[in-house]
């Protein structure tokens, strides 16, 4: 069947992900899973009265223009006006906390994931659950505002997450997928849904058992993949395409976060498996083959799609430092009077770090922290540059630790699950900073000491993943999530795979031991340095 057969037909699938910086659409043919079409707004959360947080009215204004990208593209390409889609799956940034009262009022301002704002109550649920409850987490939000007395609490009637609240509007459906889920409440593995003793346990609080609401009543419903998550109301059809081109009563997998879809996008949803995404934040997943030992601050537990455990380490910070180094060297260039795009300056630059600079970076020391860092116990961030008079300061070595940077506070978690003798047969990395190729991949093997794999959908990230999630709806009946990834959707995917440079191993280990060295350094930042 034709590309243009499958548009006409509506055998397609629609990802849409709300990423920290980019909403994308991606549009496939549902039955090879390539890319037809994509579409793309640039968007940033926004730091108001010490909260990062999103307006909800961004999130539309971005859905709509990422689509209308989509379709012009769908246009301009096969000379077709998109009408019709079969399967639909949204996918965003896990966490947070958005809530709503009986008449679908948004109570409180969208809480993103990387605020650090729910010390106490993450710590005291924690210890309750005996289970580690991150800051970002969606219940040690709610029950910071109870502890903080927050008036709106008790008419919550709903919350839920970035990814769950888009599927809402669209289907009227208040569910979400279970990985999605494992990021709002414990999820229990055997029962594939929300832990009831702990549910219990949150409810016994004093806090908690003086609210009108049931916590559970309160939560999205959890489902897992391939289950039917609903249909595109009329309504939700508009809210995606105001032209009124789009028909509604498309299919809608659940809804999943941005952990779930990178695990679809690099085929790692089974046991001994695990990816890295790295963008604005950076977290890696592996599926457990048994329980870790002991409750760990900086190893999330969390689900796969289907609902088993997984590993995940959590970092607010990634490349946004990265970023930011990158649009100054674009100003130097227009100030130069040359140009060159983007994509040509961060290949040349990337490039630069692997072939140019000092294993160890040259005896530069960065932290690209925009935001508090849970896991190496910062409450802030303050981006930083340190050298020594006899540090190498060039290009090269500058490109090279904030690469390495990056991966610091990973670091520090996977060395936890090699100490817990959690076994890896494969880590593929995906997203933004895997775009270049070979460069991040390099060097996060060499800072793990293992093998990377990156797919040739590498760079498609959770957009493609949520997707092929879509598409699974139809095929859930005749096949596993893992056996419908191998032998349908990876089976002729290709695979590129890079072993750790040893020769570099011990600079790596040196940049490595100066960072963790180092936080005093950003610690007195924090405490010396006023943010407006």
């Amino acid at each position: 069947m034709s590309r243009l057969d499958s548009l006409k037909q509506g055998q397609t699938a629609l990802g849409v992900e709300f990423g920290s910086t980019r909403i994308k659409s991606v549009l496939i043919d549902a039955n090879n899973f390539e890319v037809l079409a994509s579409g793309s707004f640039e968007w940033d959360n926004q730091l108001v009265n010490g909260i990062w947080t999103y307006s909800l009215d961004d999130v539309w204004k971005g859905l709509q223009a990422s689509y209308t990208d989509l379709k012009a593209e769908v246009k301009d390409k096969y000379d077709f006006k998109l009408s019709k889609i079969g399967q639909i799956g949204i996918s965003a940034m896990m966490h947070g906390y958005l809530v709503f009262d009986q008449a679908d009022k948004q109570l409180a301002e969208f809480r993103t994931w990387r605020n650090a704002i729910t010390e106490q109550a993450a710590g005291e649920l924690s210890k309750l659950f005996n289970f580690n409850i991150p800051q970002r987490w969606c219940i040690a939000h709610l029950y910071q505002a109870i502890l903080n007395q927050e008036k709106s609490v008790s008419q919550i009637d709903f919350m839920t997450t970035l990814a769950g609240y888009v599927h809402w509007r669209l289907t009227g459906k208040k569910v979400t997928g279970i990985g999605d889920a494992s990021g709002i409440f414990p999820i229990d593995s055997n029962s594939k849904d929300y832990d009831q003793k702990k549910l219990d346990q949150f409810s016994d609080l004093d806090g908690v058992e003086k609210q009108p609401w049931d916590i559970k009543r309160i939560l999205p419903k959890v489902l897992l993949a391939g289950q039917n998550a609903g249909q595109l109301t009329k309504e939700g059809s508009l809210l995606i395409d105001p032209s009124g081109d789009l028909q509604d009563g498309s299919v809608f997998c659940p809804p999943e976060g941005d952990a779930g879809t990178g695990m679809v996008a690099t085929n790692s949803v089974n046991q001994r498996s695990g990816n890295v995404s790295a963008g604005t934040s950076i977290f890696s997943m592996v599926v457990l083959e048994h329980p870790l030992k002991k409750v760990y601050p900086e190893v999330d537990v969390v689900s796969t799609p289907t609902g088993d455990d997984v590993a995940m380490i959590h970092a607010n910070n990634a490349t946004s430092d990265i970023n930011a180094w990158m649009h100054l060297f674009e100003e130097f260039l227009v100030l130069a009077g040359k140009k060159l795009d983007k994509e040509t300056v961060f290949r040349s630059l990337f490039f630069s770090a692997l072939t140019d600079a000092d294993a160890d970076a040259g005896n530069l020391l960065t932290y690209g922290y925009y935001s508090g860092e849970n896991i190496t116990g910062l409450k802030e961030g303050r981006p930083l540059l340190v050298r020594s008079p006899e540090s190498k300061f060039t290009i090269a070595n500058l490109m090279r630790a904030q690469i390495l940077s990056v991966f610091g506070a990973l670091k520090i978690g996977m060395d936890i699950l090699k100490k817990e003798e959690v076994k890896i047969d494969r880590l593929t990395g995906h997203g933004g900073l895997f775009k270049t190729p070979r460069v991040a991949q390099q060097i996060l093997a060499d800072v793990l000491e293992t093998p990377i794999s990156v797919t040739e959908n590498a760079a498609e990230g959770g957009a493609w993943g949520i997707a092929i999630l879509a598409a699974y709806v139809d095929k859930a009946s005749e096949l596993s999530l893992a056996e419908y990834l191998k032998s349908k959707v990876f089976s002729a995917s290709s695979t590129i795979t890079i072993e750790p440079n040893y020769d570099d191993l011990p600079g790596t280990h040196k940049f490595m031991d100066r960072y963790q060295k180092g936080l005093d350094i950003e610690q007195a930042a924090i405490e010396h340095t006023e943010v407006d």
